[in-house]
């Protein structure tokens, strides 16, 4: 009798078991880790860099960064001031919780008082992986469309922070057909408790209220 063997199931678990040994090792050095996900073009490395550039003088950030290729974002983040590990998935639409394991033991976790990994450009496969991160962070451009919480609810459903980026689009008269009301709205209906912070990445409209989350949050665990 031929045995079906279910492949997602054995990746999942798989992945598991290194989900609990970072967030054993986490847990252990007190470290706060955030996973932020979005699809490409987004604006993540955008918000990561110019909030270790306002940060860094008030903490310790370390950055995992998932790409397919290149090096580009985790050079942005070190000239931002920060240190950070890139992680090239050679094709991979996630990164996975050993590879993210590996990152985590070449940052100097001693001197940091927070990790933010940077995902893989990609709404669905990222949310689907555990990395053992403390929360997830969702990032949605006001130039991707106001529907996504809808099409992608497994992502919102999962996050503690919504970022809608990109805001200054919304101020230059009909650049962008996007309803700020409506993503809120839908958001909340598949998570009450997200938090939603609209900003600008460019400008800096909005981003001291995501900084003073983060500092909350880092000040909790440490």
């Amino acid at each position: 009798m031929n045995k079906r063997v279910q492949v997602g199931k054995k990746i999942l678990s798989a992945n598991e078991e290194y989900a609990q040994r970072n967030r054993q090792l986490l847990s252990q050095q007190k470290k706060v880790c955030l996973n932020m996900i979005s699809s490409p073009g987004s604006g993540k490395t955008s918000i990561l860099a110019r909030t270790v550039g306002e940060l860094k003088d008030k903490m310790g950030i370390g950055v995992i960064e998932g790409d397919i290729q290149t090096e580009l974002d985790a050079e942005r983040i070190r000239t931002a001031g920060a240190v950070a590990v890139q992680i090239n998935t050679e094709g991979a639409c996630h990164l996975s919780a050993a590879q993210v394991n590996t990152a985590l033991h070449k940052l100097p976790l001693e001197k940091l008082d927070l990790i933010i990994i940077e995902n893989v450009g990609n709404l669905v496969c990222p949310s689907a992986f555990e990395l053992g991160e403390d929360g997830k962070i969702a990032v949605l451009s006001v130039a991707e469309g106001d529907d996504k919480p809808v099409k992608y609810p497994a992502l919102f459903s999962k996050s503690k922070v919504l970022l809608i980026n990109k805001i200054d689009l919304l101020d230059s008269g009909a650049l962008v057909d996007f309803d700020v009301d409506k993503v809120k709205a839908d958001a909340r209906k598949l998570n009450e408790q997200i938090e939603i912070f609209c900003i600008s990445a460019k400008t800096g409209k909005g981003m001291n209220d995501w900084y003073d989350w983060l500092v909350h949050v880092a000040k909790i665990r440490t």
